[in-house]
Order: C-alpha cells, then structure tokens, then sequence
C-alpha cells in the first residue's frame, strides 16, 4: 500500500510525498483483535494525535480522519502508524473557518453536521470516534439502516453511550477521556494540548 500524502491550496497541490505502507489500516487491526487494550489504544494513538497537532500547527486540518486512512509501516505488532490521504485537507488559520461539508459520515462532528463554520476541532472528534471504536470493536453512532440522518441526528445530540458488558472493563478516566473529545461544543472539546 502506498501512502499519498498530499497538501492542497486552492486546488493545488503544494508537496506531494509517497511512501510505501506495508502494513495495513488500522481498520484492518481493530477489526482481527476486536478491541485494544487501555494500553494498546493509547499507544497506537498517541503518534496520530502527534500527527495532527502538527498538522495543525501548521494551519492545516485533514478532515477525513478514520481507521481507514491510518497506515502502519509494515505488518510487526510495533509497527510505526501514520496519516494518510490528505484529499480533503485544507489550510485554515485562526482568523478563517471551514465550511465545506466533507469527510465520513460516521467520524464527522456535529458542527459539519449542522452546516456550521467549523476548525481544528473536527480532527479531535474524529479521534474521539477512533479511540472510542478501537476500545470496543464498534463505533458511537450508528444506524443499522444505513440512514444518514439517523446518524446525523446521533452526532448532533452527542447521542453515545457505554453499553456493557462491552465497556464494563473500561476504566472511568477512558469514558472520561471519550466524553471530553465527543462533545458538541468544539470551543470546550479536548485537543492534543
């Protein structure tokens, strides 16, 4: 697998770097272990959430964070984890907002979801979406008929819970820590700070 990272500004691109990822998604991961330990999970995102705060600091938001688009270097259990597919990545800086509704409709926060200017903030509660799968084995919003506004209507109400026995071993700072991220108000939502 081949790791394309690309960065645009107006439509075009700046840099391009390609990499090859032998390891897989992290998709593919969660999926064989079912779900991470406290321990695992917070190893595996930790150089994500490293990631994006560098992207950040760098007035950049990627917009389309998910299992899907994070590649391990190669198939050993300590393998190196990275970002890619910067499709939808656009610059944004403190005096301008986002405003394109874009990205995955399960890891999108409820400012896209409502149409509001959004920033930085929506990386962190595609993080919150991550963490909270990856602690599971499956997502906070969901409909099982594959309607969108159903799962909208979840992500504008922050519409999650911590059902057991799924969770029932999941310490109360990680719940803690999930309630932080996906929280409606990105002006109080956890960052990496």
């Amino acid at each position: 697998m081949v790791r394309l990272f690309e960065i645009f500004d107006e439509g075009k691109v700046l840099y391009l770097v390609m990499e090859l990822m032998n390891g897989g998604e992290l998709f593919d991961r969660i999926v064989d272990k079912e779900c991470y330990t406290e321990k695992e999970a917070a190893n595996t995102i930790r150089p994500i959430v490293d990631a994006i705060r560098y992207c950040h600091n760098q007035d950049i938001i990627h917009r389309d964070l998910k299992p899907e688009n994070l590649l391990y270097e190669n198939t050993t259990e300590h393998a190196i984890i990275k970002v890619s597919d910067f499709g939808l990545a656009r610059f944004v800086d403190s005096s301008s907002m986002a405003t394109t509704a874009c990205g995955t409709p399960g890891y999108v926060a409820p400012e896209v979801v409502r149409g509001q200017p959004y920033g930085k903030e929506v990386d962190y509660w595609s993080i919150g979406i991550i963490l909270y799968i990856m602690l599971c084995g499956f997502p906070p919003f969901y409909d099982e008929n594959n309607n969108n506004s159903n799962l909208f209507k979840q992500i504008k109400n922050c519409d999650y819970s911590f059902p057991s026995p799924y969770w029932d071993n999941i310490s109360e700072s990680a719940k803690d820590l999930i309630k932080k991220i996906l929280i409606a108000d990105p002006t109080v939502r956890l960052n990496a700070d």
